[in-house]
């Protein structure tokens, strides 16, 4: 059996009752598009994180793009974020009209160097997207502080937060809004395709709400501002509804995995040995992915795959360098960490309901594979 980075399969297992009930609940509802089921996990997924409003939309990216737009951003302004993200990150921005403009990335966690945000900022920055990574969040304070400074306002990318804590706060709930995607593999993942919008600001959302349905205030109104159809899903809302309450056992579940890898691969660490992931004081790590470093990751990979292990690399391509944003016009060199991390990072398997006898047959190759270097 091929090992992965992910599998929902056994998860499935496990819920099947509860999923497949959501679904029936849906089917015979009489209400397929934006009913009670969109509405209830709007509120439950507000409430969770002690927000005013949450927006249910089609996907993370438009969860962002909409964002951004809900909070004014359009075609002549800039946004400051990372390269060292998914390209959506990048795409929803550029769907606005706006620029991206790219910091840099710590070697310590991979995160935004919030050390070089504010010589970014330019009088056409409208909006800091930080992107909390991996599983953990960014540092929130220095870029509140620049916010505030400069009159700019924040949207957290939070695709691969769900459940993380900075300083005992939500992440999501440290900016003006915040962007979640439901995508399959994420810590809460739907069966398909689906994403959301919180704030606590009124305005923000009844934005948000008219950007998802064409602009509408409501069904067949009158068009005002252009928007997009970018609607949850009534069977994706309901069950995210079930699994929004075992959130926080998937996160504990995530943790318990890390602990493993720390158990079985803790000692192989160092200068030019492997390096594990490292959580920064304050936060809550709920490890969407386990990213590990080598400087030899290509080596390893390949010899991997004689042990039947199939390992991914989030991201082996830095958005900067990708030829479809070259009008951007950064050059491969002008991120130098986002870049040296590109060749040696790779993601071990992750998630909660990983097998411990999988687990212990990936440590155990992965010493053997390292061993042989």
């Amino acid at each position: 059996m091929t090992v992965h980075v992910w599998d929902y399969l056994a998860e499935y297992e496990k819920e099947k009752e509860d999923i497949l009930d959501a679904v029936e609940r849906v089917f015979a509802s009489g209400q397929l598009v934006l009913g009670q089921s969109v509405k209830g996990f709007e509120e439950e997924f507000a409430r969770y994180h002690g927000a005013g409003y949450c927006t249910g939309v089609d996907n993370g990216t438009n969860a962002l793009k909409l964002g951004l737009e809900a909070l004014g951003v359009g075609p002549g302004d800039e946004v400051i974020t990372v390269s060292n993200t998914a390209a959506p990150t990048v795409v929803a921005i550029m769907g606005t009209g706006a620029t991206p403009v790219f910091v840099d990335v710590r070697e310590s966690d991979f995160l935004m160097d919030t050390d070089q945000v504010e010589a970014a900022v330019t009088p056409r920055t409208k909006v800091l997207l930080p992107v909390h990574l991996y599983g953990q969040c960014a540092d929130m304070a220095p870029l509140k502080r620049i916010a505030g400074k400069h009159g700019l306002k924040i949207l957290e990318d939070c695709a691969q937060a769900h459940g993380a804590r900075h300083h005992g706060r939500l992440a999501g709930t440290m900016g003006d809004a915040a962007a979640f995607s439901f995508y399959p593999t994420k810590v809460l993942g739907a069966y398909g395709d689906g994403g959301a919008v919180i704030t606590s600001d009124e305005e923000t959302d009844r934005a948000l709400r008219q950007l998802r349905y064409y602009g509408m205030e409501k069904v067949y109104y009158v068009v005002r501002t252009p928007g997009h159809n970018s609607r949850l899903d009534e069977v994706q809302a309901e069950i995210l509804r079930r699994k929004l309450g075992r959130l926080d056992a998937y996160v504990e579940g995530r943790n318990a995995v890390a602990r493993r890898y720390e158990e079985g691969l803790g000692d192989l660490t160092g200068p030019g040995g492997l390096l594990l992931p490292a959580t920064n004081d304050g936060n809550g790590h709920v490890y969407y992915v386990y990213v590990v470093r080598h400087p030899r990751r290509d080596d390893i990979l390949e010899a991997l795959k004689a042990y039947d292990i199939s390992l991914n690399i989030s991201y082996p391509w830095p958005v900067h360098t990708m030829s479809g944003f070259a009008r951007l016009g950064w050059s491969e060199g002008s991120l130098p960490v986002t870049e040296k991390l590109a060749g040696e990072i790779f993601s071990l398997p992750m998630y909660p309901s990983l097998p411990e006898a999988v687990q212990e047959r990936t440590i155990s190759a992965l010493r053997e594979v390292l061993a042989a270097l």
